[in-house]
C-alpha cells in the first residue's frame, strides 16, 4: 500500500509547477479557517524542490495562514449561530468548551500551541472569534505559532535536502499510516472517555 509514496511524488511535481506559490497561498489561508488539510504537504515539498526559496515561501505560508486565522475569526464572530449546529453534529461541542476554557487560562500562548502544533487550527481561530477574543494576542500567537512552524518546516527541507527526500521517501508510507492511525486512536479515545 504505497498510497502516501505516489502521493509524495505528485506533490513534488506540483511543487514545480509555476503555480505553486498561488496554490500554497490558496491551501494556507483555508486551513487555517475551513480546509482539512494543512499547508506543510505543499510547503516541504516545495521548498525541497527550491530551496533557494524556502525562506519565502515559509513567510508566505505564514501570512496567507494568519490572514485565514483572520477569517475564521470573522466566521466565528458573524457566523457562530450558522455554525454552532454543525460543532454539536460532529460533536466538537466539548471540544469548543476546553477551547474556550484554554483562551482564559492560556491567553495568546494557546494561539501559538495551536499554530506550531498539528491541532486543527481552524477550530481555535473560530473559537476566538465566536467568544470574542482579544484580537491583538490573537494575531500575535497566530503569527508566532504558524510562523514558527512553517519556517521550520522550510529550514528542515533546506537544511536537510537530498538526506531528507531520501528519509521521507524510504519513511512516508509507514509514518503516514502511524499518524492516521493515532488520529483515529486519539478522536475515537477522546469519544469514548470524553
Amino acid at each position: 500500500m504505497k498510497y502516501f509514496s505516489k502521493l509524495y511524488d505528485k506533490m513534488l511535481a506540483l511543487a514545480k509547477h509555476k503555480h505553486a506559490p498561488f496554490y500554497l497561498f490558496i491551501l494556507s489561508f483555508s486551513e487555517s479557517s475551513f480546509f482539512p488539510i494543512p499547508p506543510d504537504v505543499m510547503l516541504a515539498p516545495m521548498s525541497l524542490a527550491r530551496p533557494d526559496y524556502a525562506w519565502r515561501y515559509a513567510y508566505m505560508t505564514t501570512v496567507a495562514s494568519v490572514l485565514g486565522g483572520l477569517f475564521g475569526y470573522w466566521i466565528g464572530s458573524a457566523a457562530f449561530d450558522w455554525i454552532h449546529p454543525y460543532i454539536l453534529q460532529f460533536g466538537y461541542e466539548e471540544t469548543y468548551q476546553q477551547i474556550g476554557q484554554g483562551f482564559n487560562q492560556w491567553n495568546s500562548w494557546i494561539f501559538f500551541l495551536a499554530g506550531f502544533t498539528p491541532i486543527p487550527y481552524k477550530l481555535f481561530t473560530i473559537a476566538a472569534g465566536a467568544l470574542h477574543v482579544a484580537f491583538l494576542p490573537f494575531i500575535l500567537g497566530s503569527l508566532l505559532g504558524r510562523g514558527g512552524r512553517f519556517f521550520l518546516v522550510a529550514f528542515l527541507m533546506r537544511w536537510g535536502g537530498v538526506h531528507i527526500d531520501k528519509l521521507l521517501r524510504h519513511y512516508i508510507d509507514r509514518l503516514s499510516w502511524f499518524i492516521l492511525l493515532l488520529g483515529v486512536a486519539i478522536f475515537t479515545s477522546l469519544k469514548i472517555w470524553g
